[in-house]
């Protein structure tokens, strides 16, 4: 479906540039901006957040964390005009959410749709998108998201960015405890084919298929972020202490975690 208004897509990261190409061809018009120039391949590249959601309708944000998130915001709010639509597509959390939508202008509304998946999956378009928002925003942001994957509508807002964190604290738990059994199969004799196999054979085989992957690309940083964001009680803060424990490995995908 051909989304009819101009889109500025701002953070053109490992997870924001498939994002952006997804959407090259199908809006009306689209201009990118990036901290770091010179990421578009060939997008067309605005000189500043204020130049690029100049005149867009919908403005797509993906970035690393909440404070990125409010850094680049700062800057491009006061050129929001009435009727703007803003997707924040970043892991934030439903508190950073929340503080973004009370400094809005008028008339501009905020839609928060986080992701799960990789950048594969983005650039298959195969993600699932978490969103959440007024329904009037969440009705014109349908078209631009289905372009990502499947999305989710979650409720009112901060509910995409809430969720995401349910999941992601999950996912990156299991992750921490499969990798920790494994270690533990080591230790206690068990061959790691055979330990391997009866994890697959259970309700942990997906967490051992991520582990496994080889396309995935999330970094170890980014993973304690969001534990960090989702709070929890022990067992969240054991398995970020575990991925915190070693600085060297901040920028490796969460497998490694297991390793």
């Amino acid at each position: 479906m051909e989304i009819t208004e101009r889109v500025a897509v701002l953070g053109l990261g490992r997870m924001g540039l498939p994002l952006a190409r997804r959407l090259d061809g199908s809006a009306r018009e689209l201009t990118v901006w990036n901290r770091t120039p010179g990421r578009a391949e060939g997008l067309t590249e605005a000189a500043s957040p204020e130049e690029a959601v100049r005149g867009a309708g919908v403005v797509v944000t993906m970035l690393a964390d909440p404070a990125a998130v409010a850094a680049v915001a700062d800057r491009f709010r006061p050129a929001l005009a009435p009727g703007t639509l803003w997707i924040d597509m970043s892991s934030i959390g439903p508190a950073a959410v929340a503080e973004q939508r009370g400094l809005l202008p008028a008339g501009v509304d905020l839609v928060d749709a986080p992701v799960l998946g990789s950048v594969g999956a983005a650039a298959a378009g195969s993600l699932v998108v978490y969103a959440g928002g007024e329904d009037p925003a969440l009705d014109r942001a349908q078209p631009l998201l289905e372009r990502f994957g499947r999305v989710v509508r979650c409720g009112g807002p901060g509910a995409g960015a809430a969720l995401k964190l349910v999941v992601m604290g999950a996912v990156v738990s299991s992750v921490t405890v499969v990798g920790e059994a494994l270690a533990v199969a080591e230790r206690l004799g068990v061959p790691a084919a055979q330990a391997r196999r009866a994890l697959a054979a259970g309700p942990l085989a997906g967490v051992l298929a991520r582990i496994d992957s080889t396309g995935a690309d999330f970094p170890i940083r980014l993973a304690a972020k969001d534990l960090a964001l989702a709070g929890g009680g022990p067992v969240f803060a054991a398995a970020l202490a575990a991925l915190l424990a070693d600085p060297a490995r901040a920028e490796l995908d969460l497998a490694a975690a297991a390793g």
